[in-house]
């Protein structure tokens, strides 16, 4: 486990390289979704879905971001639960996903979770899963774990939980290249590779970039996804 001092340090370091976006972000990803118990009182006789997830922020002082995935209506009355029973209810019913990240909660339809293998060097697991929980971006509900391969994790879920997970990383890089000195500094970079698979399809991006776009370097040997009749 990282010292806290050693987590504080990070965060500063983070801050400083400005790979977040903003303060917000790094603030909101402490807080968990904390919701009332009395039940939520939801009477409908046909409303459509995300109109339904929107009210449901606005009647507890939650923003909400449904995905423009999120499709379907509710007809019938629901039965009273409490608010957090009710959104897992929702998600059930219409296969969906949630994540909050301290500051708005993120509804997506399931077939847009996203799984991507993140290579973790100079980063060690253990330093990027306790930045992970020292943030509060980890969730038992989706996947960070070791994958096949030197220093190479699969994360697995949401795609607002996997950009926090891969920005957490890209912070831990640049605090680790701050501290080499300008003489690492000088050294060649090594390439940053990730696959992102969306269902049965595979993208393979480097740097940050996905393959074949006019901005990534030619590479000999580069991977490539494997069409049918190929090997």
């Amino acid at each position: 486990m990282l010292a806290r001092s050693t987590i504080v340090h990070i965060l500063e370091r983070i801050f400083c390289a400005g790979v977040f976006v903003c303060i917000g972000i790094m603030r909101s990803s402490a807080a968990s979704l904390s919701l009332p118990s009395a039940p939520y009182s939801y009477t409908v006789l046909d409303q459509d879905l995300p109109a339904a997830l929107q009210e449901f922020g606005n009647n507890l002082n939650i923003r909400v971001n449904v995905s423009a995935e999120v499709k379907g209506r509710i007809r019938g009355r629901m039965p009273d639960l409490p608010p957090r029973e009710f959104l897992d209810r929702l998600t059930n019913l219409y296969n969906l996903q949630w994540y909050y990240d301290g500051l708005v909660l993120y509804i997506s339809a399931a077939h847009e979770a996203q799984s991507r293998l993140i290579v973790l060097n100079p980063i060690s697991f253990d330093a990027f899963t306790s930045a992970l929980d020292a943030l509060n971006i980890s969730d038992e509900r989706y996947i960070v774990k070791p994958a096949p391969g030197e220093g190479l994790i699969l994360a697995s879920g949401p795609p607002r939980f996997v950009a926090l997970v891969d920005q957490t990383l890209k912070g831990l890089v640049a605090e680790a290249q701050a501290r080499r000195g300008p003489v690492a500094a000088e050294r060649p970079q090594r390439e940053s590779v990730l696959m992102l698979f969306r269902g049965s399809s595979s993208t393979v991006l480097r740097d940050g970039r996905p393959e074949g776009s006019p901005e990534t370097p030619h590479h000999e040997g580069t991977l490539r996804e494997t069409g049918p009749g190929q090997k």
